[in-house]
């Protein structure tokens, strides 16, 4: 049975479908056991600039935020926590930082979910291509090897740094999580859900102390490329999810 409440917009809240995906993939992350209780962000820009955004609200944990909680912040104002309902300090601290310097980063995606974690907590944070999902980032991820403690302005300000390469879609925060971008909630969720499994597999390779069989480099690019483009498989996704959401009667989209 399809919840009535996803069929329901609410008439004073802008950008409606976007709230109603970004509530969709805080409720599959915790589902997947990727959250961090109430901790880690999700943010979406909705302007053509990229500077404003929605954001979940402080301290909120991700199985229950609907559509309607989502904050919708201005990147350039510099008073929003000064305010009733401010954010988190350390997610404006980082995605308001990444909204203001990288108007490509459309939807951002940071959570310390286990086995990305692990691969940032090696010394040697790199990502073989051992298999197709491992493939799927070749030469599209970095790796920031400085954390300077919680994303305060400074450390968000340090990270968005980083992202300033539009093919790179993928930061492994050594000492800290993942973050990851893209242009819209289903790509991003699409591409974070791939990269946890990816980085499962390679944990799980490295725990049979066997050799790795490594893809050639040709190999990996051409993958990665295919895979990039492969027809509405990110939608598609996302779609399936919130048709599972809405059967079970879930207020995701409230």
């Amino acid at each position: 049975m399809t919840s009535p409440v996803a069929l329901t917009p609410k008439s004073n809240l802008g950008y409606w479908p976007e709230r109603v995906d970004l509530a969709a993939a805080f409720r599959w992350t915790e589902r997947l056991d990727m959250h961090e209780g109430v901790a880690n962000h999700f943010s979406l820009a909705v302007n053509e600039d990229g500077t404003r955004f929605l954001m979940n609200p402080n301290q909120m944990h991700f199985a229950r935020i609907k559509a309607s909680d989502l904050l919708e912040l201005d990147a350039n104002d510099p008073e929003v926590l000064d305010r009733p309902g401010a954010p988190d300090p350390t997610a404006w601290g980082l995605h308001g930082s990444i909204h203001r310097r990288c108007p490509h980063a459309r939807c951002v995606m940071h959570v310390h979910s286990i086995h990305a974690t692990v691969l940032a907590s090696l010394k040697d944070s790199r990502l073989p291509p051992i298999d197709q999902n491992c493939a799927t980032f070749f030469n599209r991820m970095v790796i920031d090897d400085h954390y300077g403690g919680l994303a305060f302005e400074e450390e968000g300000e340090r990270c968005a740094a980083l992202l300033t390469d539009p093919k790179v879609k993928v930061m492994v925060m050594g000492n800290h999580g993942i973050l990851v971008i893209g242009e819209t909630v289903a790509d991003t969720f699409n591409r974070l859900y791939y990269f946890e499994r990816a980085a499962e597999t390679y944990i799980r390779a490295l725990q049979t102390g066997m050799e790795l069989r490594v893809l050639p480099d040709d190999i990996a690019e051409k993958t990665a490329q295919e895979l990039e483009s492969y027809p509405d498989q990110d939608q598609k996704h996302l779609a399936e999810l919130k048709a599972i959401l809405d059967e079970e009667g879930s207020n995701y989209a409230a």
